[in-house]
């Protein structure tokens, strides 16, 4: 599928121009991810909370965070700060109460105490609060190619080495009408602690036993992926871009924003199109996995073989404590997630994501009610 969305990459520029020539408002990049901070006079309007927020994490939310903030402080005049330093540094600096909240394409992990160790930093439960449904794009450039379909036994072999070329007989079988070139493949893949490849690699393990057989991890160098590392979705967004022959797994924004090609998937019950309403029905159909409480882990099923379900998916979590020791950090970050769990819904559509399922939304306004 050919992505051509300039007006919507555009729109995503405007959004980082207006955050830092609004006043005291900054957006600075750097390794890792991008700070973006949200400010103005107004504070304490109906509905919002008081004070500072900081938090980081999930670089797959990262752009709908940047226009949350921007359309928040017009609303709200609070103040947000979001630092789109990866997953795993997310989670690490929230249970070091380094932040108010956290960001992470994963949930809490018990078998790595995350769940206690959150519990402890808060002094209450933590939960997880479905945000943000980010599909994973399977993104590629090769030149002479703007559709294309890939199985997940055939994304097994070419992330694991098996397949090193475009006009290998597999990738041939099932784009029969494609002129595919002899460009040799290059991988590319996540380097840093990373939910996208965690989700990524759920998705191949679910799909393909035989060739995927380790078990899905944040850190891709577990997985034995061919190809060469980059930092955060930018890294893997700007490689596949200058490189000919290119394929990688990125957050559907960053492919939208990066004007790259994605691949169709097909799980088994034909091609499917990677867009709001395909990943949405993959979505509405997972299960509440809950950890207790008001925690709102979802199970997604990777293996779906629905109709019109597209099936590489992740959805991004905020990670926030139920009850914060001071109850004013609480209204703030209750007053931010309940405006992201509602109004800021309605301009996912349009940066590349798509929003919660109606079955879900509930669920996260209920758990976000809760928090105080």
């Amino acid at each position: 599928m050919q992505i051509n969305r300039i007006g919507i990459a555009a729109g995503l520029l405007a959004a980082a121009i207006a955050l830092t020539a609004c006043g005291s408002d900054k957006s600075t990049s750097s390794t890792g991810g991008s700070s973006t901070t949200g400010s103005s006079s107004s504070s304490g309007a109906a509905g919002c909370g008081k004070g500072n927020l900081t938090a980081e994490g999930s670089t797959a939310q990262q752009n709908a965070m940047a226009q949350w903030i921007k359309d928040y402080q017009t609303k709200c005049g609070v103040t947000v700060t979001y630092n789109g330093t990866g997953s795993g540094a997310g989670v690490s600096n929230f249970i070091a109460k380094q932040d108010d909240f956290a960001g992470s394409d994963s949930a809490l992990d018990p078998t790595k105490d995350e769940i206690a160790k959150a519990q402890t930093a808060c002094g209450s439960p933590a939960v997880d609060i479905p945000m943000v449904v980010g599909p994973i794009a399977v993104a590629y450039k090769v030149n002479g190619v703007t559709d294309l379909t890939l199985t997940p036994q055939v994304l097994a072999k070419i992330f694991l080495g098996k397949i090193t070329a475009w006009n290998d007989p597999a990738i041939k079988a099932i784009n029969s009408s494609a002129t595919l070139p002899t460009t040799k493949i290059t991988v590319f893949y996540r380097s840093d602690s990373s939910g996208t490849t965690q989700n990524f690699e759920k998705y191949l393990a679910a799909n393909d036993s035989t060739d995927f057989t380790t078990k899905p991890d944040k850190d891709s160098s577990k997985a034995g992926f061919a190809g060469q590392g980059k930092t955060g979705s930018q890294g893997v967004q700007q490689a596949i871009g200058s490189t000919d022959g290119a394929i990688g797994y990125v957050e559907w924004s960053f492919a939208v924003s990066g004007n790259l090609n994605t691949a169709k998937i097909d799980n088994g019950s034909g091609a499917v199109d990677l867009n709001a309403d395909s990943a949405g029905a993959a979505v509405a159909a997972a299960k509440v996995a809950s950890n207790g409480g008001q925690d709102l882990t979802l199970k997604l099923d990777y293996a779906t073989k629905a109709k019109g379900a597209y099936p590489i998916i992740l959805v991004t979590y905020e990670i926030a404590c139920s009850k914060y020791a001071d109850s004013a950090k609480g209204a703030s970050v209750k007053g931010f997630l309940t405006y992201t769990s509602s109004d800021g819904q309605a301009s996912l559509k349009d940066l590349g994501y798509a929003p919660l399922p109606s079955e879900i939304l509930t669920k996260v306004q209920a758990t976000v009610a809760s928090i105080s």
